[in-house]
């Protein structure tokens, strides 16, 4: 049995797993539109001791709200031994909608509250101004419709122009793209969140499952989901990549662990503030997952795999 560690959701007192459960798998995108699938993930990860769940409205347009709401409900979960984390797209963020969307969110949920509600990007292409939906989230937190409020793929000048918004709450949970070969957060993002006491949610720490040297360059060239378009698996890209996930695999070899483990064992040791939250398509995902807790690599091998990393340079331009 794994043992699972536990910290602070920013300031809010929330008690949450070092490693939580990403759930977009459970979507068109990444193919878990099974309940009865879903609903056995879900059980793995509370039986093993993971509280956070982080969802989102977009995926599978609401499905995965509604898989979660319904599998706490049938398990029996006690509502104040989960910890539900979801987020509102960029273009739901007009004051009424905001308000509109959390109900949504709730019924699907089927909960009084949201522990964490997240604004998933920003306004991009609606010309909402920030201090608008920050109100709105302020609000619902004063209801007691929400518990803290979160800021996903913002950069830091929007998020200090959120945090101004507020009048007496404040962002607790930034959420952005983080892993060994993505490591653009460590610049900015990373640094801000240690230095305002939040918590730092890394979205697709396992790279999509780039780093764990599952894949050859004939493989990626056969993938049908949301991998397909991602430029980390361009082969000029993945080719780099591998060299990092052959030494991935060589430590995992020396301590008996998975590589999954060894990334996640990385990532959680990187800052105490970093809470990984990886995605599970199986209940064996999510036990090889909460294995990497409990322990922590060598300060060397944790450098040698950094070192392996920055020594990569990955291009978003592919076409």
């Amino acid at each position: 049995m794994s043992k699972i560690e536990y910290t602070e959701l920013g300031s809010t007192g929330i008690r949450v797993s070092r490693i939580g459960l990403g759930a977009w798998q459970f979507s068109q995108s990444w193919g878990v539109t099974e309940y009865e699938r879903a609903r056995d993930i879900l059980a793995k990860a509370l039986e093993l001791g993971i509280n956070l769940i982080d969802t989102a409205i977009v995926y599978g347009r609401g499905m995965s709200e509604q898989f979660i709401g319904r599998a706490l409900k049938e398990l029996g979960v006690k509502r104040d031994e989960i910890v539900i984390a979801t987020k509102i797209p960029g273009e739901m963020l007009s004051y009424d909608d905001v308000f509109k969307a959390t109900k949504r969110s709730l019924e699907r949920l089927q909960t009084s509250y949201i522990d964490l509600m997240q604004v998933h990007w920003p306004p991009c292409w609606h010309n909402i101004p920030t201090c608008e939906y920050m109100r709105a989230l302020e609000r619902l937190l004063n209801l007691g419709l929400i518990n803290a409020i979160g800021l996903s793929d913002h950069p830091v000048e929007l998020i200090d122009s959120a945090r101004a918004c507020l009048a007496r709450a404040d962002v607790e949970v930034v959420q952005v793209r983080f892993n060994p070969v993505e490591l653009e957060a460590e610049k900015e993002i990373l640094p801000y969140v240690e230095e305002n006491d939040m918590t730092l949610l890394a979205w697709s720490p396992l790279a999509k499952g780039a780093v764990l040297g599952k894949y050859t360059l004939e493989d990626i060239e056969k993938l049908q989901d949301v991998r397909s378009g991602d430029p980390i698996f361009h082969p000029d890209n993945y080719k780099q990549i591998m060299k990092v996930s052959d030494i991935i695999k060589e430590i995992a070899a020396k301590y008996e662990k998975t590589p999954a483990q060894v990334v996640l064992n990385w990532l959680i040791m990187y800052s105490d503030v970093v809470v990984p939250i990886p995605g599970a398509k199986t209940p064996k995902q999510v036990e090889d997952n909460a294995g990497a807790m409990g322990w922590r690599l060598s300060r060397e091998d944790w450098t040698r795999i950094y070192e392996a990393a920055r020594s990569i340079k990955i291009s978003r331009v592919v076409y």
